[in-house]
Formats: C-alpha cells, structure tokens, sequence
C-alpha cells in the first residue's frame, strides 16, 4: 500500500518528483490552506511535510488518524505542535542543514547593511535627498563579532567574517575545545564576551534555556554603538 504525502507549501520541483519517482510514495501538493481546510484533509494522509507558513495544531494532529511523519522543509520547528505529535506517536523531523549557507550569508548581509547605513540610506535616497556624510558609516575590518551559538550556521558566519578580517569570538557552553581551535576563534562566557563586541549574532535555538537572553541588562554593559544582530529562529 503506498504512502499517501500531503506537501502543504511550496517545494523546490526537483524534491517533489523524487517523491514521486517513488512507487511506494503518493505526493500530492495542495497550497495556501488554511487550519479549517488542513483539518479536514489529513485524515487521509500518512506524511506532511510543510515549510514555516503551515501551522500544525493541536487540532490538526488530533485529526490526522492515519499520520506518521511530519517533516519540515527547513529547520525551526515552532510552527509544529510537538508534544501533541508525540502523544501520537508522529515522528516530526526537521532539515538541520538546509538553510545553513543562505542564514549564514544573510547574517553576513545584516552586518554590512548595519555597517554602511543602508536601510537609512535607502529611505533618504528615494525621498529625494542625497546624504552622503550622513550615511558613509564605517568598515567591518578590523571590528569584533561576537557569535552566541557555534552551531552550524555560527560556524559558517565566522568563517565569512574571518574571511573580511573581522576579529570573531563567540560563546558557547557546548561546543568543544578541538572544534574552537579549529576555527581559530575566542571563547568567551556572554559576561565577558559582550563588551567587547562591535556586533553580536545570534545563532541559538529557541528553547527554554535561553529565551530572554539578550535583555535590559545585557544591552547595557555593550558599546554603545554596538549591533545586534539575530538572525535565528525557533
């Protein structure tokens, strides 16, 4: 018997035929619906696989009476009522490396962007002024980046702020001390790390441990024209 898979957002069409070129698979896409219509439909299904949009819902997995997997074409999973799939016994699996280089390379982009003024400029330009002075801001050579988070996507974004010749220290109470010489970098605790940072990236999961990890307090013991950027998710 073939597995039926409901595919609830837009995919790349090469990951679609693989599916199915599959004979045990059935693939089938059906976009921009909303929890009424997913409702309705998965009862039908054996696996959903969705991106950030689609919201799996305590009410969607209670209606899903034949799902085994949930797999999320990206990495954050907040968009999936988790502890709801597992008292179903819903397998829900995620695509930690997907995104990795297009995230690192967006933080990348949000360094220089805060660097130069762009945004800001941007504005003025489109309203007809010309402020050059105003908005020439200032090199990232030579400036510090402080990374919370070495993960995949850390890693990668200090490697392409090594590469502009940014000074990079990071902190993180998981990563190994191999893997820290590896990528020739600063250890720091965030006490320490985060005066002395010129930016700081954040790169961590959205768990319990360190929702609220950048606050009032932590602003205030930074440069004052220090920069933060977050460019992580859930």
């Amino acid at each position: 018997m073939k597995w039926k898979i409901l595919i609830a957002e837009p995919l790349d069409e090469e990951g679609i035929n693989r599916l199915r070129e599959k004979r045990a698979f059935e693939a089938t896409q059906k976009l921009g619906m909303c929890e009424k219509d997913l409702i309705s439909c998965i009862p039908e299904y054996d696996a959903l696989i969705i991106r950030s949009e689609t919201k799996v819902t305590d009410s969607v997995i209670n209606a899903a009476s034949r799902l085994k997997v949930i797999g999320r074409a990206g990495v954050g999973l907040d968009n999936v009522d988790i502890e709801a799939a597992t008292r179903k016994g819903i397998v829900v699996m995620n695509t930690p490396g997907g995104n990795t280089i297009s995230a690192a390379e967006h933080t990348i982009s949000m360094i220089l962007a805060l660097s130069r003024n762009i945004p800001q400029a941007n504005a003025s330009l489109k309203e007809g002024r010309w402020d050059r002075k105003r908005f020439q801001g200032t090199e990232v050579y030579g400036k510090t980046l402080g990374i919370v988070g070495l993960g995949r996507v850390g890693s990668e974004v200090a490697r392409r702020a090594q590469g502009l010749e940014m000074k990079v220290i990071a902190c993180d109470p998981l990563i190994s001390k191999q893997r820290v010489q590896e990528l020739e970098i600063g250890l720091f605790n965030l006490e320490q790390l985060l005066p002395q940072v010129d930016y700081l990236s954040l790169h961590t999961p959205l768990t319990q441990k360190p929702r609220n990890l950048i606050g009032e307090r932590e602003i205030s013991v930074m440069k004052e024209e220090a920069r933060i950027i977050n460019c992580a998710r859930g």
